[in-house]
């Protein structure tokens, strides 16, 4: 009888500098060993599975219990990994899954080896873009691509590639050339915009989209004008500094969120008070 196939790791690299990362060194900071001990703990659970782990609102019970540890505290240093990148926030909202783009990375390196005889398929939970995926990890997400890098096919919209929010929960369209990158930016500044303004509808926000596309081309500067709305609490998009709008209007005259200081834009920070808002 076949031996049946392995999708997870028996044991994974930990880096000899692990310590000095300036995110776990805050993690312990503020947490001590137990805060380590659940990191270590959700990393082990993620790699005996693969690439990620999916939980339900039972898993902070089972979290508290296997570990020894209060409740509340679990929950307050899983929210702190997911608000220091340490797992991909958006992801977690949306499917409740915990993994990132470096533990994906490391998988693709420890699996480097079985791989490559038989190669290791994924789905709409991986991260990587095709540029950073090995050729022995088959992604069916990028099947969706044309020939333009950033560019995805009309038929298999819902599998756009590094989407963290699932497309059939919202009806707006995104451009078929927006990147992932741009596309998570937006997933963001919504979620960020709602939970200061309340509701927005799916025709709003292709209202805005719309608006966004009419003020820049240059993905960079997409980017750019999405992370500084959000980032400075602002109701809807203006253009980079010194150019205007479509209306002829300056960007100075802008709508902020009433609890946000204008900055550079820090995802951590944001995800961070975002999390604390929830």
């Amino acid at each position: 009888m076949a031996r049946p196939k392995k999708s997870g790791l028996s044991y994974f690299s930990l880096d000899t500098d692990f310590f000095e990362d300036h995110k776990i060194k805050i993690l312990k900071a503020r947490y001590g060993n137990d805060g380590m001990v659940l990191y270590i703990y959700l990393l082990c659970g993620i790699y005996k599975q693969g690439f990620y782990m999916q939980v339900d609102e039972d898993f902070e019970y089972i979290l508290s219990d296997d570990l020894g540890m209060d409740q509340n505290k679990a929950k307050q240093v899983l929210n702190f990994l997911l608000s220091r990148s340490l797992f991909d926030n958006t992801l977690f909202q949306s499917d409740k899954v915990l993994t990132s783009a470096g533990i994906q990375r490391r998988f693709q390196l420890a699996v480097k080896e079985r791989a490559r005889k038989n190669p290791i398929n994924v789905g709409r939970y991986w991260l990587l873009s095709k540029e950073e995926t090995e050729p022995f990890i088959k992604c069916t997400l990028f099947d969706s691509y044309s020939g333009n890098a950033y560019g995805y096919s009309g038929k298999n919209e819902q599998n756009s590639t590094g989407k963290s929010l699932k497309k059939s929960k919202v009806n707006y369209i995104y451009d078929i050339t927006f990147p992932p990158e741009l596309e998570r930016a937006l997933d963001l500044y919504f979620l960020v915009r709602e939970q200061n303004y309340g509701p927005i509808s799916d025709i709003q926000k292709q209202s805005l989209i719309d608006e966004l596309k009419s003020i820049g081309s240059n993905t960079t500067e997409l980017i750019a004008i999405v992370k500084k709305a959000t980032s400075g609490g602002y109701k809807t998009f203006y253009p980079t500094k010194g150019k205007q709008s479509g209306n002829g209007k300056k960007a100075a005259s802008k709508t902020r969120f009433s609890n946000f200081e204008e900055r550079d834009y820090n995802m951590n920070d944001l995800e961070r008070q975002l999390l604390e808002k929830g």
